[in-house]
């Protein structure tokens, strides 16, 4: 997967409102999918202790997991997800600081 490309920005800043508005959003979608990457890989964890991930060679048998495990793994997905949702949180706010330059400012 390769990332989109932001253009070259100079030390010589000479952005206007039209042009910073889709960097912004850029940097949103940018932290979007990096959370999409996150949840992913915690839903493989849980997936690979219940020995239903698929695509790979190892699998745990119900006698190597004992439920102190599960909970355990269970628990460290929550605290997870908990910061997940606090940093979507943060880019809701963020995406509607933008809605509001977008309002005060029209794009030129």
């Amino acid at each position: 997967m390769s990332f989109p490309t932001i253009p070259n920005i100079t030390p010589t800043i000479s952005l206007t409102v039209g042009q910073t508005v889709p960097l912004l959003l850029a940097s949103i979608a940018l932290e979007e999918l990096s959370l999409a990457h996150i949840m992913n890989a915690e839903a493989e964890k849980l997936q690979f202790i219940l020995g239903t991930l698929e695509g790979t060679t190892v699998a745990l048998s119900p006698a190597e997991v004992s439920v102190g495990d599960l909970l355990d793994a269970n628990n460290s997905v929550q605290r997870t997800l908990r910061d997940v949702i606090k940093k979507e949180m943060l880019l809701e706010f963020k995406f509607e600081n933008i809605l509001d330059l977008i309002s005060i400012s029209p794009l030129t």
